[in-house]
């Protein structure tokens, strides 16, 4: 979320360039001075800045080397500021936590849209250490993160992520504030953390991910169909019978505990 001079994005980045955005969102956040704050994203620190009076513990995620460089100079005086250039995907959020004697960590990022789900399935991983995140996506994927069952947006990226956080749009964001400006409105959105999951699925978390996918394989068709290169159709009816759900119902009818049911009876 930073500023970013003339030329495209390297890294499929659209660089929040407003500063009334930028105020708003570090106004929005809820942290303390005592929160280790790790950004994703940090670009050239236009938000670095903001966050780093909020806190005295900040880590600066950046994997473009001529921006990382470029935060080390600017903040090379700041002892709240730790710039570390590195893959968000393959970071290690406990490490960090533990290298600043941290239980827990703040999450903030302006992600790039071509690996949003990706980065947001990481952070999940890591949920133990994350005491809350907030994270700046297009429009659309955020309308599919807080989708409720049976709306158009919900899907298999609702569910995954709403097995471990309560996803909430604090406000949207114009293209007009990005440079480069992208061509779809952002979304700012705020995730609580959940302190555990159903626990029917507590120990087969990853399986059950797998199982989701397979139940929203195919839209349009229910959850028999979709299941049915799984388990047979017949034990799938039967299960579905007990749990007094109709046998031509949709996986975008289901609820997550309703999900965790149909998973451990299959």
């Amino acid at each position: 979320m930073s500023i970013r001079g003339r030329g495209r994005p390297k890294l499929g980045q659209h660089f929040l360039t407003n500063s009334r955005y930028c105020q708003r969102i570090v106004d929005s956040l809820s942290i303390g001075a005592d929160d280790l704050v790790i950004e994703i994203g940090a670009g050239r620190g236009a938000l670095t800045g903001l966050l780093a009076e909020r806190t005295v513990r900040l880590v600066a995620v950046e994997l473009d080397r001529s921006l990382v460089e470029s935060l080390q100079e600017r903040f090379r005086a700041d002892s709240r500021v730790e710039v570390v250039q590195t893959d968000i995907l393959s970071t290690d959020f406990a490490a960090l936590c533990r290298s600043h004697g941290a239980h827990q960590c703040f999450v903030v990022g302006n992600l790039p849209y071509y690996i949003t789900s990706p980065i947001i399935d990481r952070l999940r991983v890591f949920r133990s250490v994350i005491r809350g995140m907030a994270l700046l996506v297009q429009q659309e994927v955020a309308e599919r993160l807080v989708a409720a069952p049976s709306r158009r947006d919900y899907g298999y990226l609702s569910v995954s992520v709403q097995l471990f956080s309560e996803p909430c749009i604090l406000f949207t964001i114009p293209p007009g504030a990005f440079s480069p400006p992208p061509k779809v409105r952002s979304a700012f959105v705020e995730f609580k953390i959940k302190p555990k999951v159903p626990e029917l699925i507590a120990a087969r978390e990853e399986k059950f991910l797998g199982f989701l996918k397979h139940c929203f394989a195919h839209k349009r068709k229910n959850l028999i169909n979709n299941l049915s290169v799984l388990v047979s159709r017949h034990r799938i009816e039967e299960e579905l019978q007990r749990l007094d759900l109709s046998s031509t119902v949709r996986a975008e009818q289901l609820n997550l505990d309703q999900f965790a049911e149909v998973f451990s009876r299959l």
